[in-house]
């Protein structure tokens, strides 16, 4: 407790206030633009870290960090593009909302579940860090393809009405996830002669080429800009306290997303973009109203985004107790560590238990800058949003995703895969084809396989290999979530089918 009292003395400085504050702002502002994700900002953010002190250097990558994960919510919400992979499922609804004038309530329902997401993260990091650490390393190949298929259940949530269709989406995803070299063996795949295919299709090219595209292509053919005007709608937004009271007016939604945010979060390589996801697949699942989910419903929001915040905090679990980074932004934290000497394991949290701890809670007051940061972008950059015209602002889109899908390879190959992308998706999108299934079989595929190859390679020899995908008992559980997802998804539409759904359902005078 004094070593906590001492961290928490330390940072009360008006110098890490001020750092946290410009990081929080940054963050928000390269979060926000799509094709600039967290890992990219903290890139850009190292060098000048090495003139500071290693306490002062952590709470400005730790704030851009939580700023940059949050801001990818703007984007998702305003013109439907997700700015970072993690706000994938915030596009689900939110756009939706700010479609029917409901733009600024939307970002305030983000903003508080973020805020809320960013605390729970932290307040686990700190008490539940040795413990939550030992569950990572459960996680092996077999646990890996349930995670996998766990959020290829989603697809059900995702079909806009076509189940068919939504497969057919996740299928093309997982066919893109294909291409470049085998995770596993090394073998080439699908390159079509283009050597720099062999790395794949970037997740960022594809969320630009798939989101940002076809909805500029739709601007353009509408002639109307992405959100309708003030006053459209003949009546006064929400303000900030029937926001609150509608999020935490259901608190069940919020603590089940923030735990299944934090579960995930330990898992190296799974990512805020899973988390998300799949917590947006339960708060379908266990809705009251599970109809309402796409067409603009907060409970979707909330799930979406402080899921995805409680990543920040919690993938710092296995990279401070064992190494091992547990989201790509976490690798250039551990880069910094090093540097100044700092080893994860033990001796981080008593040898250098007053830094250690200042860093955790310089991401809780990161969390806490969010609420007045976001609600001045929101407003500000909502009423620019519906003000430009959509002749300006296409253009001017158009050109920003174009040189941020550029500069993340400095590959001109890659912008021809995200133009080639968006303009199938724009086609696909026509014939009831959207970008949600793609991109979830885009993440997922990967992950699916290369857990699958890896445990039935390590079952070689046993006389029945697929039992090893359910060797124990956490893979166990797992798979029985996939059945379980599985079911919810097509009992319902075999019930409605076969009019026995119709016959369940009482009639509009409340009779049975």
């Amino acid at each position: 407790m004094e070593m906590l009292l001492q961290a928490l003395a330390s940072l009360m400085t008006f110098e890490s206030v001020i750092t946290v504050l410009v990081g929080v702002s940054a963050g928000l502002l390269i979060g926000s633009m799509p094709g600039l994700t967290a890992t990219m900002a903290l890139a850009v953010l190292l060098p000048f870290t090495f003139s500071m002190e290693a306490l002062q250097g952590l709470i400005a990558l730790g704030a851009v960090y939580m700023g940059s994960i949050y801001g990818g919510a703007f984007t998702a919400i305003l013109i439907n593009t997700p700015g970072t992979p993690s706000s994938i499922a915030t596009t689900f609804d939110g756009y939706p909302m700010a479609r029917q004038g409901k733009a600024f309530e939307a970002l305030t329902a983000a903003t508080l579940a973020s805020v809320v997401g960013g605390l729970v993260g932290v307040a686990f990091l700190l008490i539940l860090a040795p413990p939550l650490a030992r569950l990572a390393v459960a996680f092996g190949p077999a646990e890996m393809f349930w995670v996998a298929m766990l959020g290829l259940t989603l697809v059900a949530s995702l079909s806009s009405g076509s189940l068919l269709k939504g497969m057919l989406g996740g299928c093309i995803g997982m066919l893109l996830s294909t291409i470049g070299v085998s995770p596993v063996g090394g073998e080439t795949r699908f390159t079509f002669g283009f050597p720099p295919l062999q790395g794949g299709i970037e997740l960022i090219v594809a969320l630009i080429g798939l989101f940002v595209i076809p909805e500029l292509l739709t601007m353009a053919a509408e002639g109307k800009g992405a959100l309708p005007r003030e006053g459209d709608f003949g009546k006064r937004e929400a303000s900030i306290r029937q926001v609150a009271r509608t999020v935490f007016g259901k608190p069940v939604n919020l603590v089940r997303s923030c735990l299944i945010g934090q579960i995930i979060a330990i898992i190296p390589g799974a990512g805020g973009n899973v988390t998300s996801l799949v917590a947006y697949n339960e708060a379908r699942r266990f809705s009251k109203d599970p109809e309402s989910f796409g067409k603009g419903n907060v409970e979707g929001i909330v799930a979406s985004e402080s899921s995805n915040n409680v990543m920040v905090a919690g993938s710092m679990i296995p990279l401070l107790t064992l190494g091992i980074p547990g989201a790509p932004p976490d690798a250039i934290i551990l880069g910094v560590l090093l540097l100044h000497g700092l080893r994860p394991g033990l001796d981080l949290f008593t040898e250098t238990g007053v830094l250690t701890n200042g860093f955790i809670l310089s991401m809780g007051l990161a969390a806490l800058m969010l609420l007045p940061v976001g609600l001045l972008g929101a407003r500000l950059i909502h009423r620019i949003v519906i003000r430009t015209p959509y002749y300006f602002m296409v253009p001017c889109i158009a050109m920003v995703t174009i040189l941020g899908t550029f500069s993340l390879r400095n590959s001109l190959l890659d912008v021809a895969i995200m133009l080639t992308l968006g303009c199938a998706g724009y086609f696909l999108r026509l014939i009831g084809i959207y970008a949600a299934p793609i991109v979830l079989g885009l993440i997922l595929g990967g992950i699916a396989e290369q857990g699958y190859v890896q445990t039935m390679l390590a079952a070689v020899t046993d006389p029945f290999p697929w039992l090893r995908l359910l060797s124990n008992t956490l893979s166990k559980v797992l798979a029985a979530m996939v059945l379980l997802g599985v079911a919810t998804a097509l009992v319902p539409i075999w019930l409605q089918r076969s009019g026995r759904l119709d016959k369940a359902s009482p009639d509009k005078r409340g009779e049975p």
